[in-house]
């Protein structure tokens, strides 16, 4: 890989789930997830392996991720022990390369084509770091090699748990070619769906349209799916970036045309925000609602208030609020979503009121 850029992207395995299977030998090897009970109308944050093996996963209401398995362990979130495990694992990456640009608390990308060690091999840096984190914190790792970012964060995911991937520049056409379009990085099930609709099943069907075709078909997200068509990516690793926006959306299995089940839905994807900003130790001012029904029609709706808030209920409160401002008569909602922008970062954890949670059902 000499003479391009060597990118690096690291994700740790279910992260949350890992590490609570790791600090507790009771619920090791078995279907656990972090986050609600289902009695309290709470949401998975994240789930084990073990857990995932009955199609549940992240972002999930917990009620029905315990029809899925009713013998399900459900634990709750420690925000505080995550951050500390990924401050750990940050520092083992900067023994490599300052040029680390954070994800999420497990995951990032390292720009290691000039490193500190002075190492040739991409590949032999990622097997390092993976014994790193194994021998320190005791979790795995998943790791993926490149030329940039998306094929990069397409490697890590190839061999989960606990893989180490590569693809080279001669292999990346045929990668990109033979890749389904639902296993795409950055895009998702109802994009993947419009893609159906137009012929697009695979990398292959994707280069065959031009940039402005995309760009007609997508919007401006459409120049960055010609280019990944291609194996392109131009993004450099950015140490430095903040997120401008946490939120989450969920894509309906079916349609929604009723009102009381579309406000659930705005609920529990509340909830699923509220977790993820508690990640980052962040609140937002702007709140951005974005509806989506079946016909594809895109309709977005913000607030800005005037004291940040981080907490699921108001959340939901103010995307109701705005949910009230669009008109439903007659039309049914494919997806809902929350985020919120103007990020504060408290330099004090805030006090976080959790639900009353048990260690299992």
């Amino acid at each position: 890989m000499s003479g391009i850029s060597k990118i690096v992207h690291v994700d740790l395995d279910a992260f949350y789930a890992s590490v609570e299977q790791r600090d507790n030998s009771c619920y090791r090897d078995k279907p656990l997830v972090v986050g609600g009970l289902p009695q309290e109308r709470g949401v998975v944050v994240a789930a084990s392996y073990q857990a995932r093996k009955f199609g549940i996963h992240s972002a999930m209401p917990s009620y029905q991720a315990l029809q899925k398995y009713p013998n399900l362990i459900f634990v709750p979130p420690r925000f505080e022990v995550y951050r500390s495990i990924s401050k750990q694992i940050h520092a083992i990456f900067k023994r490599y390369t300052d040029l680390v640009e954070p994800v999420a608390l497990d995951e990032a990308y390292l720009d290691v084509t000039q490193n500190k060690l002075g190492l040739p091999y991409a590949t032999t840096i990622a097997k390092q770091i993976k014994a790193e984190i194994l021998a320190e914190t005791g979790l795995t790792a998943s790791a993926g090699v490149s030329q940039n970012k998306f094929l990069a964060k397409m490697a890590s995911g190839m061999n989960k748990p606990n893989g180490l991937t590569a693809i080279l520049p001669e292999q990346a056409p045929a990668f990109v070619a033979a890749l389904p379009i639902e296993k795409f990085h950055g895009i998702g099930q109802v994009t993947a769906s419009k893609m159906h609709n137009l012929g697009i099943h695979t990398g292959f069907d994707l280069k065959r349209y031009s940039e402005d075709d995309l760009v007609r078909y997508f919007g401006k997200v459409g120049r960055f799916y010609y280019l990944i068509a291609r194996g392109e990516d131009n993004r450099i690793v950015e140490p430095n970036r903040k997120r401008k926006s946490i939120g989450a959306e969920t894509s309906f299995t079916k349609d929604l045309n009723d009102l009381q089940a579309i406000l659930l839905e705005l609920e529990t994807i509340a909830q699923t925000v509220q977790h993820r900003l508690e990640s980052y130790q962040a609140l937002g001012r702007t709140i951005t609602l974005k509806v989506k029904f079946a016909d594809y029609q895109q309709i977005t709706r913000s607030r800005t208030v005037t004291d940040a808030i981080g907490e699921a209920k108001a959340i939901s409160q103010v995307a109701k609020e705005l949910l009230a401002t669009i008109s439903l008569q007659g039309r049914s909602v494919r997806l809902s979503g929350i985020s919120l922008s103007n990020l504060d970062y408290p330099q004090k954890p805030r006090p976080i009121q959790l639900c009353l949670f048990e260690s299992g059902v």
